[in-house]
């Protein structure tokens, strides 16, 4: 099951959307990425505009991703717009990433965590995450949470 943390409603698009949804998945295992990429798909929502997936395994490489992105912000280009997280990557989970990020990233783009398990909720609140949902990952409530927190 797919939880946010804040209700967030989904409107319907007055014009066709343009552009791409530039998503950053981090995790560690390629597998886990895969599946977030094929559960995502090409469209998130008929609201928005097709997706456009980066992958990193490392924290580091997360990291260089949201400065390369906070450049590009600042001289008017686009910065990603959701990072998808794995909690249970390693040596560096997503959850401390998550933080870090909402920490040190002025107007970071929304994060939705996939954690371990349900009962690891409080650590995503405490993540300051926008979104989370547990292993293994449901196509289905992925991209629905996604909307959600796009919306």
């Amino acid at each position: 099951m797919a939880h946010t943390q804040s209700d967030l409603l989904g409107g319907t698009a007055s014009t066709p959307p343009t552009g791409v949804t530039r998503v950053l998945i981090y995790s560690d295992d390629s597998t886990v990425r895969a599946q977030i990429i094929a559960g995502l798909g090409r469209r998130i929502s008929v609201d928005l505009p097709p997706v456009e997936t980066f992958e990193v395994a490392t924290g580091p490489a997360l990291l260089a991703a949201m400065e390369e992105a906070t450049k590009a912000t600042l001289k008017g280009k686009k910065g990603f717009d959701l990072l998808i997280l794995d909690g249970e990557a390693v040596p560096e989970g997503g959850l401390g990433l998550a933080r870090q990020i909402k920490d040190e990233f002025f107007n970071s783009p929304p994060i939705l965590l996939v954690v371990g398990r349900p009962d690891d909720a409080w650590l995503a609140t405490w993540s300051r995450a926008e979104g989370y949902l547990a292993h293994p990952i449901d196509p289905f409530a992925l991209v629905a949470l996604a909307a959600k927190i796009l919306a």
